[in-house]
């Protein structure tokens, strides 16, 4: 039940309408009834594995919070009767038991994840090494679908359960609540990653209908269909010719690259629009996961800016817990003491990052494109480290540092540099990818962008019309977007002009969306994760 199907706006207008209709304490129960059902179409055996993330985490969760309580009870009882050792005993025989429980659901989680994600992807290179020797005819491949949206909610559920372990949040008691935590039907397709404790007092809370926060979360689902079926449904096919045909190098790779970002943004931050719009017309908040990413000036900015929850996941249990590790502080000592503090202080620095990047790669898709895609960000986000103090020191000799002209070059210059990053998505293997990133330097072929050989991928010249317009448009509300919400901007105008606006963009979705003969929906890009 894809999102820009017909089935989904009819699914949607139910749940809205039930929602509001039905006594507030079955708010919360419907939504769970909808999200399984919204499920069950992707595919019915795939509850299998929701259910058995929902169960294991629950379980194990509410098992360490109930050894957290308990232990507390124990040492509110017997603390001035132990000694400093014996407390120290305790408390870590303690800890020993609740690291079991994490520990089993955890593994029993990244298990499923990885079978049904990268068997295959490990079966490939396993059969890659016995030819290279000669040794045998190798492992047969699996025939396992990928549930939808197995990595997003996969990790939700564990964020969850590295809280409830820390003990910065209670452990949910109820089964059913916590299944709806981890399948809320908006965000299982594709995000955002959020927070048990940021997104629970307002999941469960009952909500009585409210008018303008109902009409706020649907002008911003209208808006993310604008960007995704006008923009990145037409630029697709674009951007499917060019990467889909080997003989389209040289000005065809640069042409197809600019078209994947454009592509790339307006799919999943439409995606999210319509997400968190759905969300907010129910009264939920989530996580935002854009922050204007284009508007960027470094890579680094620009990934606090992109998948900003993806972002905070991947940093809060993987590189700080990393970095901070026992092993990691005593490898730290050492080389300070032996290099000095500047070296020192880049260990943590370079080897958490290092982990972060593989695993995000590795998290994004199973294929060394993928692997390489996370450890060239990793590489350039350290030379950008490394880097800043010669900046700072180019920027004051050359007296750009508060000249609008750099800002628009250094934003330039690192939309390029992630188009060129993104490179790796576009292609199957890695050598195809260094071959098509070459082309771009080596063949002399760039009259094609003026010659009329763009209008031979598929995209008329109306096509390109409509494509700058909606782009203009884009950027038009970003640049207001840095006074506020566009919405709250608009809520003050006359109600004429506000249904003029609206409607207008309505009905551009309606027109001008990328339907097309025997039109079948396309999926968002990040389904796929």
């Amino acid at each position: 039940m894809l999102f820009t199907s017909y089935l989904f706006l009819g699914f949607l207008a139910l749940v809205l309408i039930l929602y509001y209709v039905l006594p507030k304490r079955a708010q919360w129960p419907l939504l769970l009834i909808a999200s399984y059902v919204f499920y069950f179409a992707a595919g019915a055996h795939f509850l299998l594995y929701m259910f058995s993330t929902t169960v294991t985490i629950w379980g194990a969760a509410v098992l360490i919070d109930k050894n957290h309580a308990a232990q507390k009870a124990y040492l509110k009882e017997h603390k001035e009767g132990m000694d400093r050792e014996a407390l120290k005993a305790y408390r870590s025989s303690q800890k020993k038991i609740r690291f079991r429980y994490f520990l089993a659901a955890l593994l029993v989680n990244l298990l499923v994840l990885a079978v049904v994600k990268y068997a295959n992807f490990f079966i490939d290179n396993v059969n890659g090494v016995l030819k290279a020797f000669g040794s045998g005819e190798g492992l047969s491949f699996v025939n396992i679908a990928l549930p939808m949206g197995i990595s997003f909610y996969t990790f939700q559920a564990i964020g969850y359960l590295v809280d409830v372990y820390r003990g910065n949040t209670p452990a949910e008691k109820s089964l059913p609540r916590f299944a709806l935590f981890v399948s809320f039907f908006p965000q299982v397709v594709q995000g955002p990653i959020n927070r048990f404790g940021e997104m629970a007092p307002t999941l469960y809370a009952p909500h009585g209908f409210d008018g303008r926060q109902v009409s706020f979360g649907l002008q911003r689902v209208l808006w993310g269909y604008f960007k995704k079926m006008v923009i990145a449904d037409r630029i697709l096919v674009a951007v499917t010719a060019i990467f889909g045909d080997p003989s389209h190098q040289g000005a065809y790779v640069f042409v197809g690259m600019i078209f994947y970002r454009l592509q790339l943004y307006a799919d999943f931050s439409g995606g999210i629009d319509i997400t968190i719009g759905i969300a907010e017309a129910l009264g939920i908040s989530l996580r935002e996961n854009f922050n204007r990413p284009y508007f960027s000036k470094s890579l680094p900015e620009y990934w606090r800016r992109w998948h900003m929850s993806m972002n905070a996941w991947f940093r809060d249990y993987i590189f700080y817990p990393l970095s901070t590790s026992p092993a990691l502080v005593a490898l730290t000592k050492a080389v300070r003491k032996r290099f000095g503090a500047g070296a020192g202080k880049r260990v943590p620095l370079y080897i958490s990052s290092f982990a972060a990047w593989a695993a995000t790669g590795i998290w994004h898709g199973a294929s060394w494109n993928f692997v390489v895609w996370g450890l060239t960000n990793w590489f350039i986000l350290m030379l950008s480290e490394e880097l800043t103090p010669l900046y700072a020191r180019f920027r004051k000799m050359t007296h750009t540092e508060h000249k609008r002209s750099y800002d628009v070059f250094q934003i330039g210059r690192t939309f390029l540099l992630i188009g060129c990053v993104n490179l790796f998505d576009c292609h199957a293997t890695l050598g195809s990818t260094f071959r098509s990133f070459a082309s771009m330097f080596t063949m002399n072929n760039y009259h094609i962008i003026g010659d009329g050989s763009l209008l031979q991928l598929g995209l008329s010249g109306l096509d390109y019309v409509i494509l700058a317009g909606a782009w203009l448009l884009v950027l038009a509300v970003s640049l207001v977007q840095r006074k506020g919400s566009v919405r709250a901007q608009i809520e003050p105008l006359p109600y004429a002009v506000k249904y003029v606006m609206f409607f207008g963009l309505f009905l551009i979705v309606l027109l001008m969306g990328a339907y097309g003969v025997g039109y079948d929906q396309s999926q968002f890009i990040y389904n796929r994760f």
